[in-house]
């Protein structure tokens, strides 16, 4: 079987292309720039990559960023004074705490704090509610990307059977809603799930989300599945490398030479032999998170200035 690569890259560069259009209309109509706050609270060296990024994404589409930085002492109090403030800030159209946030920092105060008109990573409450209810708001941008991939990519979801491994609130339980309100039927799997093997080959779109590295091997798929692998793992091993990759000498080399390599939870020599369409790690879900966010960004911007 030919297997077809789903570019994430290429489909987030496009929705990023598609915000800095609606960013132009917006100051082309004399109105301000879309505004995206991040609040980054310690020193994890991954947020910090993380943040940069969203920062530089946000340059790049025309967006305004604001960064607010606590050190890893910050408490909740302080947290939550500083999501208040954004919450009445005129300029400001959404707001990104990025997680994990300190251990002595209560996450789910802080998350319900956020205004959900501002809510642009769909984290709230009221933001959840809304996707179950299917009443519009903003989604979570892992699968709602995800859904913006399968849809560009033309894979037809209406009466077919999906399968989301994870069930997290970030990604497997929004993505369930979001795979059956386009009319898939759908089974959320996790760990206390029996046969997860035959569960998985009933899937004509597999969704692997669990975070556990190559996981999802040849036995869990049903040969032309569309395979959507949401995990980033890191290999450090030059012999584990090979056998993921089935003697992939770029990735052999990445391992001796930058230290790591980046797999998913999904066996990449399975995908490249069963999936119709799948989606390489990296370059495959990832790119999609942030572009997402900034198309939250945009869309609160327009509610908000009625545009």
């Amino acid at each position: 079987m030919t297997s077809q690569v789903m570019d994430g890259k290429a489909i987030g560069e496009a929705i990023r292309s598609e915000v800095a259009a609606g960013a132009a209309q917006l100051k082309a109509k004399g109105l301000r720039p879309p505004g995206l706050a991040a609040v980054l609270v310690g020193e994890n060296p991954a947020s910090r990559v993380y943040v940069a990024s969203k920062v530089k994404a946000c340059a790049e589409a025309g967006l305004f960023s604001d960064k607010i930085e606590r050190p890893a002492s910050a408490s909740t109090a302080e947290v939550l004074q500083i999501v208040g403030d954004l919450n009445g800030r005129s300029d400001i159209d959404g707001i990104l705490v990025q997680l994990p946030l300190p251990k002595q920092v209560d996450e789910g105060a802080v998350l319900r704090a956020i205004d959900p008109t501002k809510d642009v990573d769909g984290f709230h409450p009221v933001s959840m509610g809304n996707l179950l209810l299917d009443q519009g708001g903003f989604e979570p941008c892992t699968p709602a990307g995800i859904m913006e991939l399968l849809k560009r990519y033309g894979v037809e979801m209406k009466g077919r059977r999906a399968v989301v491994v994870g069930r997290s609130h970030i990604v497997g339980k929004p993505m369930a809603l979001m795979l059956l309100r386009e009319h898939a039927t759908v089974t959320i799997c996790h760990s206390r799930t029996q046969d997860l093997p035959a569960v998985c080959r009933e899937a004509d779109i597999l969704v692997a989300a669990m975070g556990k590295t190559a996981f999802i091997t040849g036995e869990f798929m049903k040969p032309g599945a569309v395979v959507v692998d949401v995990g980033i793992n890191r290999v450090t091993d030059a012999e584990e490398a090979a056998r993921l990759f089935g003697g992939d000498e770029n990735r052999i080399r990445q391992v001796r030479e930058k230290g790591s390599t980046l797999v998913g939870d999904v066996l990449p020599t399975a995908m490249w032999e069963k999936a119709s369409l799948y989606t390489p790690v990296p370059g495959g879900v990832g790119p999609l998170t942030i572009a997402m966010l900034m198309s939250n960004t945009l869309k609160s911007a327009r509610l908000r200035l009625g545009a």
